[in-house]
């Protein structure tokens, strides 16, 4: 089961006041972005926060998952608890860099 608009469209819902919010589709499933840093991943209609120290103390009794193959074990966040949800954001925007651009080279034939 892959997630649905409907779904990220709720997400977003619940975090208005954190920053400037966008998603993208990929492979079939959804990064949000918060401040044009990916901080939450969206899979099966999971929500997802990498495991990073910096909220390991706010998400110590969380469960946790890989959000698709071969990915890393992540927390799952209960997007419903929006004090939890708030915490978490707070910290992870503080310290997940904005992603560079990747340069494409152009290969000439």
């Amino acid at each position: 089961m892959s997630t649905t608009l409907d779904f990220i469209e709720y997400v977003c819902e619940q975090i208005p006041q954190i920053g400037e919010l966008r998603y993208r589709k990929m492979f079939g499933e959804y990064m949000i972005y918060i401040n044009d840093k990916p901080l939450l991943i969206v899979c099966d209609n999971i929500v997802y926060v990498k495991k990073h120290e910096v909220v390991e103390h706010l998400m110590k009794n969380a469960l946790t998952g890989c959000p698709y193959q071969g990915a890393k074990e992540h927390y799952i966040l209960d997007i419903d608890n929006h004090e939890l949800t708030y915490q978490v954001l707070y910290e992870l925007e503080k310290v997940i860099p904005v992603p560079k651009k990747r340069v494409r080279k152009k290969v000439s034939l």
